[in-house]
């Protein structure tokens, strides 16, 4: 590789002296290139979010088993992220750092929504989930990353709320793509039983083709800085952040004995009491953290004093988990929050509408695909909202500052999940979904912001992935625990889901209250 490929950026990066110290700022439309992609990864999330549990029960799927089906989403995520993150960090090529993997996810993200749709039975539609959901996380997860490595810390707040101007949008038409094939192109919402509706399946191939095209625009119009350059902006300006790494092997050690003895003991009084088996999930989560800090301890034993940031992926990872920023670990709490009270809503709003305002559980009826294009619908509107609320994020951060401006929007969020008990005319719910969309614009953004100014350059894309921990951890639990919780104390009615998700989502505009202003330069 020569060195005019090794250091080939933006046409704003390079001035007339060679590579400036300071980061310079990029054009409105460098910005747009960049974040395009999302317009089409989003395509795919939103298909996935707003038509998987109804293909599910479909295909046989009952209530009760929803929540252990899209365990695969999470669970995915949780272990393509870091490896992701981590080996973007450690790459350098043709088509740069990032930008390699946007294309690879898009590609197996394509293919796999092809196919999503003719799944014939159950268990071939949870295996396809599985695998779009890790290739839509191959791509997705050097995109926030990317924003980092690219702008300046003044233009990250812009960047970020660019990616959720293009997440709204994508996921209104793809959300909408059912409803409007049916009510405007006459094309069948409902099949015979055991088969996915024509609606759906036309949706999901236009959607299919949106994601490739959007993301190979983002790979062929945007350029990179290299490592060494990145290093050399990290190196010269107020920008540089060191990371104290002092955790021993005897703390690991420890570490993993305790989470391997509460995850064992877990799974047996599960087994013992006869407990609901999605708390298996629980369970084998916790003791495998387990084995993962016995493999740390054994590692720098072994090094005895060698530079212990060159100890392979599994290390790293596991180590940089243990070193994170101040911010970080803030924000960790209000994401948790925020992304149990969003999965809560993703899985259980079919059902919730279809029983709660339609009045029937019955998948084969009228009355329910009626109910379930409408949330199509629905989620649509909340992320056309979602769009809307991205251009006005950043002048009211500016106002008011980052944290209380993500108090305020994660409120508007909450009340609108625990009025859907209160209205009960369906034409109607568009009305809180202004609310969730303003919530959903600020939590693809403001945390972003917040945490990009604490994280070291060359570790950018590994420590995106572990944050994507406290996106996938509450999920997995909200998998694991909301379909007992409804049975046990709901009578299996899942509007309830609903009115928890959103007291989760006031709790995590609480929550960010408590993130150290000196934690990130973005409130500065």
């Amino acid at each position: 590789m020569n060195n005019k490929e090794k250091h080939r950026m933006s046409q704003n990066a390079l001035s007339a002296q060679g590579t400036p110290k300071v980061k310079p700022a990029l054009s409105f439309w460098q910005i747009f290139n960049m974040c395009f992609g999302f317009l089409g990864i989003q395509f795919g999330f939103a298909l996935q979010n707003a038509n998987v549990s109804r293909i599910f029960q479909t295909l046989g799927a009952s209530i009760d088993d929803i929540p252990i089906l899209w365990i695969a989403a999470p669970l995915t995520g949780l272990l393509v992220q870091p490896i992701i993150g981590y080996m973007s960090d450690n790459t350098w090529g043709r088509l740069g750092r990032r930008r390699p993997y946007f294309l690879i996810g898009a590609i197996f993200t394509t293919l796999a929504i092809f196919i999503m749709p003719h799944s014939p039975v159950l268990w071939i539609a949870a295996g396809m989930l599985w695998i779009m959901d890790a290739s839509i996380n191959i791509a997705m997860e050097p995109f926030r990353a990317f924003v980092g490595d690219n702008l300046p810390s003044k233009q990250r707040p812009l960047g970020y709320a660019m990616q959720s101007f293009f997440i709204g949008v994508g996921a209104v038409v793809a959300s909408a793509l059912p409803y409007l094939l049916t009510n405007y192109f006459d094309v069948a919402n409902t099949a015979p039983e055991g088969e996915i509706a024509d609606s759906v399946r036309y949706a999901f191939y236009f959607g299919g083709a949106v994601l490739l095209l959007a993301v190979s625009w983002t790979v062929f119009t945007t350029k990179e800085y290299s490592p060494e350059e990145l290093a050399r902006f990290e190196q010269d300006n107020d920008e540089q952040i060191t990371l104290h790494h002092d955790r021993s092997w005897q703390a690991y050690q420890k570490g993993a004995m305790l989470w391997s003895l509460v995850g064992a003991t877990l799974t047996v009084v599960i087994f013992m009491q006869s407990l609901d088996k999605q708390l298996y999930l629980l369970a084998l989560g916790i003791f495998a953290f387990g084995p993962l800090q016995w493999f740390c301890a054994k590692t720098l034993k072994q090094i005895k004093g060698e530079e212990r940031h060159n100890q392979g992926m599994v290390f790293s990872v596991v180590d940089a988990l243990f070193h994170m920023p101040k911010a970080m670990r803030q924000l960790a709490v209000v994401q948790f929050f925020s992304w149990f009270a969003l999965f809560s809503m993703w899985i259980y709003t079919t059902a919730a509408v279809t029983d709660h305002h339609y009045g029937t559980q019955d998948v084969l009826s009228k009355a329910y695909n009626d109910g379930a294009d409408w949330v199509g619908m629905l989620f649509a509107s909340y992320n056309g909202f979602a769009a809307v609320a991205a251009i006005f994020i950043p002048l009211l951060a500016m106002a008011v500052g980052l944290k209380v401006t993500h108090l305020i929007n994660l409120c508007c969020g909450g009340i609108g999940l625990i009025s859907f008990y209160f209205i009960q005319d369906p034409n109607l719910l568009w009305l809180p979904m202004i609310g969730v969309g303003i919530a959903w614009a600020s939590i693809l953004s403001i945390p972003y912001a917040l945490l990009s100014n604490a994280l070291p350059a060359a570790k950018m894309g590994v420590y995106m992935g572990i944050f994507n921990f406290f996106i996938v951890i509450p999920q997995l639990l909200a998998a694991s625990v909301l379909g007992v919780l409804l049975k046990t104390f709901f009578g299996g009615k899942p509007i309830f889901a609903l009115i928890l998700g959103g007291s989760f989502m006031i709790l995590a505009g609480i929550s960010v209250l408590f993130v150290s202003t000196q934690a990130s330069k973005a409130e500065r």
